[in-house]
């Protein structure tokens, strides 16, 4: 089943349209240059029916994003997160990936944007582990990329860009052709950047340590780890993280939407730790999983607003 051959609805533009005639002109603006900014979203099943993780938290990101780039919304916040919740449950999913993305049109052509309408797309489906259900538990291997991890000021690299992603695309092929699952991107200095669309952390004597945010996208499951690590007592350090002090870690892991909490098992062919999910790894995976699914109630309000109901 292709991506565009499938039944259902998306939400496009304030008005819902089959799956299969949700299309746009090949002239459309964004296809051409790349402007514009999405989101990566995911629904989780819960006693109560599916609800969105943190949904309030990735429509505020997708705004900032958007005003970063000089584009103007044409919806409010609480007109996307309604569609959020609605596409969930017109496609009868009971956990899902929700994918909004706002783009130029066809409206012309040429660098200038002054003559071009925003549009609003939001779709959802049903997506597992992004890193495979295996990897959850054993962990993946990841390469050092060759290719750098594009700048924060020419790139604007705390939004989530449509264009930013071409250096993922080409720093992961290159992992995935070498033998390894994904890929370690450093910056333009040589230190530790993200994943192809992962944070990373390490662990080294149960202190979780983490890159600063000059050239890697604010994370919100980032974010999330931030505040479940520090209320179980964990200290957390934001440096400047080089190679070797993946290799010498205890543990690693990655974070994201797509990638939830993948453990990282070996980078270059270096093992790290011994060589698997470790235990501090699988705590925080656990407690994570817990609260998407609405099983820790110290945490429901990152799900209350999202409830598809």
């Amino acid at each position: 089943m292709t991506m565009e051959d499938r039944d259902g609805f998306i939400w496009m533009d304030g008005e819902w349209l089959d799956w299969r005639d949700a299309k746009i002109h090949v002239l459309t603006h964004t296809l051409h240059y790349g402007m514009g900014a999405f989101e990566g979203v995911r629904a989780y099943e819960t006693e109560d029916g599916p609800a969105i993780f943190r949904l309030d938290d990735h429509t505020n990101r997708l705004f900032n994003s958007t005003k970063i780039l000089g584009m103007k919304i044409p919806f409010s916040v609480e007109s996307l997160n309604q569609a959020q919740r609605e596409v969930v449950v017109k496609n009868n999913l009971k956990s899902a990936y929700i994918r909004p993305m706002c783009f130029y049109g066809s409206e012309g052509m040429g660098l200038r944007a002054d003559n071009l309408k925003v549009h609003v797309m939001i779709a959802a489906w049903e997506w597992g582990a992004y890193l495979g259900e295996d990897n959850m538990k054993n962990g993946i291997r990841i390469r050092t990329s060759s290719y750098a991890r594009v700048h924060a000021h020419p790139s604007m690299a705390g939004a989530k860009t449509n264009g930013n992603y071409v250096n993922s695309m080409m720093a992961l092929k290159e992992a995935q052709d070498h033998g390894f699952d994904e890929a370690l991107m450093l910056d333009s200095e040589g230190l530790v950047s993200e994943g192809s669309g992962e944070n990373i952390f390490i662990i080294k004597d149960n202190i979780l340590y983490t890159p600063h945010l000059t050239s890697a996208l604010p994370g919100i499951t980032r974010h999330t780890i931030f505040t479940l690590a520090k209320n179980l007592g964990y200290k957390i350090v934001e440096k400047n993280l080089n190679c070797d002090e993946i290799y010498n870690a205890d543990e690693a892991f990655f974070t994201g939407t797509a990638a939830e909490i993948t453990p990282i098992r070996d980078l270059d062919a270096n093992q790290i730790g011994a060589g698997t999910r470790g235990p501090l790894t699988e705590k925080l995976q656990t407690l994570y999983f817990d609260c998407v699914h609405g099983r820790n109630t110290d945490y429901l309000e990152w799900i209350n607003n999202g409830r598809c109901v």
